[in-house]
């Protein structure tokens, strides 16, 4: 076995003498244990975590669809880039939920503003799915659509060659199509990529960086 277990280990004794967890010499991707637990991967607001290290090609089409939770009203979702301006962005910004696309030719963004009083920021699961399909870009929220026109429907392809950055990205990376430095606060689960007939579900304790980022528990509430 190579790998940690996702799980809470408590009350550990050696020879009779029971292990003070509560300051160890040296601590690595640990987290508290929560009273209530929920699947999906705990951001805690500081940090991101970094997929497919050789680089994810977007091109011409690609769906993405997620599970949230949060309380907060500004973070990054998902950011795909590349070292010209082709990229691809999901961000919640002022409680909206924002896609951006840019294929080299502009960029392009459907906003989803939720009703009234139906907060996305609410600490319950949303549904999100964001589809590119060449020229065209749509993103639903739980169910509601909303697409925009694009005016430059000659560019098709968003040419990306950097890793899938989730909940966040570095300081020193450039993310094309995110107005947001602000890293996600909350819970993430089920992220599938889907190119074509293939869909790829990611795994976050399989990410090759994870700063602030806990997979497999997310707190059953957040207070």
């Amino acid at each position: 076995v190579t790998h940690s277990i996702p799980a809470c280990i408590g009350s550990v004794t050696i020879n009779s003498k029971q292990l003070d967890n509560e300051s160890p010499v040296s601590i690595f991707a640990v987290n508290k244990c929560y009273v209530t637990v929920q699947d999906g991967t705990f951001f805690d607001g500081s940090g991101f975590a970094a997929l497919v290290r050789e680089g994810y090609k977007v091109r011409s089409d690609v769906n993405i669809t997620l599970e949230f939770r949060t309380t907060a009203a500004h973070g990054v979702l998902l950011g795909i880039s590349s070292a010209k301006v082709d990229a691809i962005g999901l961000e919640i910004v002022n409680g909206k939920v924002l896609f951006h696309v840019n294929n080299g030719a502009g960029r392009l963004t459907a906003t989803y503003e939720p009703r009234g009083t139906n907060s996305l920021c609410d600490g319950k699961w949303h549904k999100l799915q964001a589809n590119k399909s060449k020229h065209r870009i749509s993103l639903i929220i739980d169910g509601n659509l909303v697409q925009t026109d694009n005016p430059y429907i000659q560019s098709t392809s968003a040419d990306t060659n950097n890793p899938i950055y989730v909940g966040g990205y570095p300081a020193d990376v450039k993310q094309n199509c995110l107005t947001s430095k602000s890293s996600f606060h909350g819970c993430l689960r089920n992220l599938v990529l889907t190119k074509g007939q293939q869909a790829e579900l990611f795994d976050f304790s399989r990410a090759f960086d994870l700063r602030g980022v806990f997979p497999h528990s997310c707190p059953g509430a957040e207070h």
